[in-house]
């Protein structure tokens, strides 16, 4: 059994990126094993992928971001104790894995985990989120910044920043930029949404693990994270974002969605 198996989904990405991404998760003593998923049109990235631990996987097409994770999700299952989710704009110093795999296995109710994620120049990313309404979604994505401050104090509410991000907190929904879940609980609550091509399929995977196991923020190790939000500079990648929102709220309820109000309420410190 793998201590941890990793995947990296790449899409035209800077070859450098991909580098650091795939550099930091195999920096480790720990048995892992990494699948880069290629979703682009050519198989660049594959000259990237020597290291006899790390499994390349070329689609020639974009299958999107939760099907093309899958793909090394269901394949580590029955083969490794934890599946690691992280972006090719990630980057990591050594000892980040053997710590928070210590904080987990300590922890098997833990069904996923995320560290503190900074930005390149040390300041923090306030992933941690509780489920959205659809009018969260669409303040924070089309509300003028202007206007902006009249809806401050629900937007700090709504990424956790009414928390001490210092504190270990258990939280309803994490970054799918960088998640380590447990494979035990993966079985039994299922692999990413692919009626989500891009954007939201990691919070419906963390509502439905929230259901079963604890989902939980461990600021005590940090990743750096480039954080490009694209759907806010491109029309294709926003209509993505749009669309998969829909989807979200079809399945789980727009208005009518009484377990989003009690596990936002529950939402405390661990």
């Amino acid at each position: 059994m793998y201590d941890i198996i990793g995947s990296i989904v790449a899409y035209r990405n800077p070859p450098e990126q991909i580098r650091g991404a795939i550099t930091s998760f195999l920096n480790t003593g720990l048995n892992v094993r990494l699948y880069v998923v290629d979703n682009s049109p050519d198989d660049r990235v594959k000259e990237l992928c020597t290291d006899e631990r790390v499994v390349y996987v070329f689609n020639g097409r974009n299958l999107g971001f939760g099907a093309a994770h899958n793909i090394a999700m269901k394949a580590c299952l029955g083969e490794a104790n934890y599946h690691l989710i992280l972006n090719p704009d990630v980057y990591f110093e050594s000892g980040v894995l053997e710590k928070l795999l210590d904080f987990v296995r300590a922890r098997p109710e833990i069904g996923v985990v995320m560290p503190k994620i900074l930005n390149p120049d040390g300041s923090i990313q306030h992933l941690c989120k509780r489920l959205p309404s659809p009018a969260d979604l669409i303040i924070r994505r089309f509300l003028p910044g202007a206007l902006k401050g009249l809806v401050k104090e629900r937007l700090a509410r709504y990424e956790f920043r009414d928390q001490d991000y210092d504190t270990v907190l258990s939280v309803p929904v994490l970054s799918g930029c960088f998640m380590l879940l447990n494979c035990a609980a993966l079985s039994q609550v299922g692999v990413f949404d692919e009626r989500y091509f891009m954007y939201l399929e990691d919070v419906d995977l963390c509502r439905r693990m929230h259901e079963k196991f604890k989902t939980i923020y461990f600021p005590e190790v940090a990743i750096y994270h480039g954080y490009e939000k694209g759907s806010y500079r491109s029309f294709r990648l926003m209509m993505h974002h749009v669309v998969s929102a829909v989807r979200y709220f079809q399945k789980w309820g727009w208005f009518s969605d009484a377990r989003r109000i009690a596990i936002n309420q529950e939402a405390i410190a661990s």
